[in-house]
């Protein structure tokens, strides 16, 4: 079955950079529009970032210029680099993967915080 395994969440500060990885397994990871969603506590749950398989991007107006997602199709895996971070960036960051249905990992907590 799909699986996806996010890490690389955490405690920064305001300013301070961080990078998500999201390693997937189960399916053909080249074929997936591959995404990060994030949800802080009382908010929906909001998209941040996609990639195709082709490598197009799209990203909320909230963090462009900001972050920057990448994928490579031999690890089977998508990152997230997230710079110039801000305490309304802090959030659970969930890894999506996209083609007919959905599939979503566990999520990871990203805190920034002086």
């Amino acid at each position: 079955q799909v699986q996806l395994v996010e890490s690389g969440g955490g405690l920064v500060q305001p300013g301070g950079s961080l990078r998500l990885s999201c390693v997937a397994s189960g399916m053909i990871f080249g074929i997936y529009t591959m995404a990060w969603y994030r949800q802080a506590p009382g908010k929906q749950r909001e998209l941040v970032a996609l990639i195709t398989g082709g490598g197009s991007t799209n990203y909320a107006d909230s963090v462009k210029g900001r972050f920057t997602i990448s994928r490579d199709n031999a690890a089977d895996t998508v990152y997230l680099k997230m710079d110039s971070l801000k305490p309304e960036d802090t959030a659970v960051y969930y890894c999506n993967a996209f083609r007919i249905g959905h599939f979503w990992g566990q999520g990871t907590q990203v805190t920034v915080s002086s």
